[in-house]
Parts: structure tokens; C-alpha cells; sequence
């Protein structure tokens, strides 16, 4: 993709890694712009069953880099598009495929706000998290925020986090439920990978409808919901994804699923 951002597939398994160490994968404009790219060619890729975002060991995001921001003008900054553009917004949310995010290192500002983003998180021992938009007179800058955080944490921890910018240790994250697990840094790896693979062993068809289903429940009401999940179920039923689902169980073998 670029320089600093890295989309890379092993299998059913897709990587995007932040590659740019000496800033702590502190994100410029260009790079952010790439990294949006990135997830949209993962969503759009066949061949990827679940996408992981990482950054290079010792690292996840720092945040914007606010050298490069300093060029832009302030009445641009932070507007990468209109309110109804979700997928410059949030990228990840929008991504058909589940997401698994590894935090090595600080996830600042936005890289806190990507780590909102994913579907599951995993953390190492040198995991670091802080929303510390008030501290430079902003709000969360994705939206993320302010919307999924107190719905992943609750209101009253995600308030905490966002009035008072501190960053919290994985420890800490893992506690308030916001991360699965923490792990040492070397077996990041490993246990992000075999939760990777027991995601990559589902349905692809049923992966998207569940993610949507999910998603847009969060402001549902019972109604609306069902009326989605009714849908999706007959869709599922017409499915190559379930009949190949069902002939595998009763063929006593592993399912070989398409995603249609």
C-alpha cells in the first residue's frame, strides 16, 4: 500500500500493520489516507475471511502526528469527510469482514479510536490507551469515542476516560472489558492468529450479515431489528454458505464455505 501502512494475507487472514516506528505509528494525513485504503481493499478482498490491524512490535498508534497536522489549516484539520461518509470515518465498523485489532504498544488519539473501531481486541502487557482529546481542545476525532466507547464500557468508564484523557495499562483495559486478553508481547502472535482462525473457520455470508446485525442493533428498536434478522435469516437459508454448512455436518467434514 505505502510506506508506512502494509496490507499482507496468510491464508483466509488478513494484516494491516502501521509501519512507522520512530514516530510510534503516528499517523500523518497521507498515511491515515492510506490506512483508509487499506481497509476498503481488505473488506473488497474475496480471499480474506478476517482482517487483523497491528502495528510493528512495540507499537500500535500514537495518535496524529501534530507536526503534520500543524500544516493544515485549522478549519480543515480532521475533516476527512462529510458527516454521511462512515467509511472515511470509520473504516473499520464499515468493514464486511470481522476485525481483530493487536495493541503492542500506546494506542493515543486516533490509535485509541481505531482500537474502538474493531470488532475484538487483544492486548500485550505494553498496551497503553488513552482518549486525550481534551487535552488538545478536541473531541474524540473519529466519532468512535463518543459512540462505541461507552457502549463497549459503559457511560460512566467511558466519560472517566474521555473528561479526563489518562491513560489506563492493558491491565486496566482488560478489566472494563474493553480488551479479550493480555498477553505477553511474544505470544501476541499466537493468540491473536488462532482466534483469527477460529473466525476464518465460520461463514463468510453469515460474518457480514452478523457484524451488520450487530452494529446497526446497537440503535434499533425491537422491530426494526427483527425486521432486519428476519431478512438475513431468509437470506442465509438461500445461502450456498448453508447448504454448504449442513452437507458438511452431515458428510462429518470441515466446511468449505464461499461467502455467497
Amino acid at each position: 500500500m505505502s510506506e508506512y501502512i502494509r496490507y499482507t494475507r496468510d491464508g483466509r487472514i488478513g494484516t494491516i500493520t502501521i509501519d512507522r516506528p520512530a514516530k510510534k505509528n503516528a499517523m500523518t494525513f497521507a498515511m491515515l489516507g492510506d490506512f483508509i485504503a487499506a481497509v476498503h481493499d481488505a473488506s473488497n478482498d474475496e480471499s480474506t475471511a478476517v482482517l487483523i490491524v497491528t502495528g510493528v512490535p512495540g507499537a500500535f498508534c500514537a495518535g496524529t502526528d501534530l507536526a503534520d497536522l500543524s500544516t493544515i489549516p485549522g478549519e480543515q484539520r480532521g475533516l476527512r469527510g462529510s458527516a454521511e461518509e462512515t467509511d472515511k470515518w470509520w473504516p473499520l465498523v464499515q468493514c464486511s469482514k470481522p476485525t481483530i485489532c493487536a495493541i503492542d504498544g500506546p494506542a493515543v488519539g486516533m490509535g485509541a479510536e481505531f482500537t474502538s473501531q474493531c470488532d475484538l481486541r487483544i492486548a500485550t502487557t505494553n498496551a497503553r490507551f488513552a482518549w486525550n482529546f481534551v487535552h488538545r481542545g478536541l473531541v474524540p476525532d473519529t466519532g468512535a469515542g463518543t459512540w462505541l466507547l461507552p457502549r463497549i464500557i459503559g457511560l460512566q468508564n467511558a466519560l472517566r476516560l474521555l473528561y479526563t484523557g489518562s491513560m489506563i495499562d492493558a491491565p486496566e483495559a482488560l478489566r472494563l472489558g474493553y480488551v479479550l486478553d493480555v498477553v505477553e508481547p511474544a505470544q501476541l502472535a499466537d493468540r491473536v492468529h488462532a482466534l483469527a482462525e477460529a473466525v476464518a473457520a465460520g461463514s463468510p455470508h453469515s460474518h457480514r450479515l452478523i457484524k451488520s446485525l450487530a452494529y446497526e442493533g446497537l440503535t434499533a428498536s425491537v422491530p426494526e431489528h427483527m425486521a432486519r434478522h428476519t431478512a438475513a435469516m431468509a437470506a442465509s437459508f438461500r445461502s450456498d454458505d448453508h447448504r454448504e454448512g449442513v452437507a458438511a455436518f452431515l458428510e462429518r467434514r470441515p466446511a468449505r464455505f464461499t461467502g455467497r
